[in-house]
């Protein structure tokens, strides 16, 4: 089992920064794949970005060039640092982590953190 605690989130003009952090109660290497989802109202949680194994990063298309996901691997913490903020990224942002066993595969999230991107 894994508990993520996320911070960060807030209310932010267009072209603004924020940067969120995950808290995850093991270590990010035992984590299979580690990072960031959003919900916007009306629409389905979409991955932002992510770790996955070998610490390969994923980006979705929408953020690619803006936002940026990092770890500290002692604070055994995530990151996601959003520059050029716009209008469209405001969501509940989601920590998210995907452990692998022999014969199960569970998915963990946190509870979520609003960023508000005004125009």
């Amino acid at each position: 089992q894994v508990q993520l605690v996320e911070s960060g989130g807030g209310l932010v003009q267009a072209g603004g920064s924020l940067r969120l952090s995950c808290a995850a109660s093991r270590s990010v290497f035992s984590i299979n794949a580690m990072g960031w989802y959003r919900q916007a109202p009306g629409k389905q949680r979409e991955l932002v970005a992510r770790f996955t194994s070998g610490a390969r990063t994923d980006y979705a298309d929408s953020v690619k060039g803006r936002f940026t996901i990092s770890r500290d691997n002692a604070k055994n913490t995530v990151y996601l640092q959003m520059n050029s903020l716009k209008p469209e990224d405001t969501g509940v942002y989601y920590c998210n982590a995907h452990l692998v066993e022999t014969t199960w595969a569970r998915d963990y999230w946190g509870q979520g953190t609003q960023v508000t991107v005004s125009s």
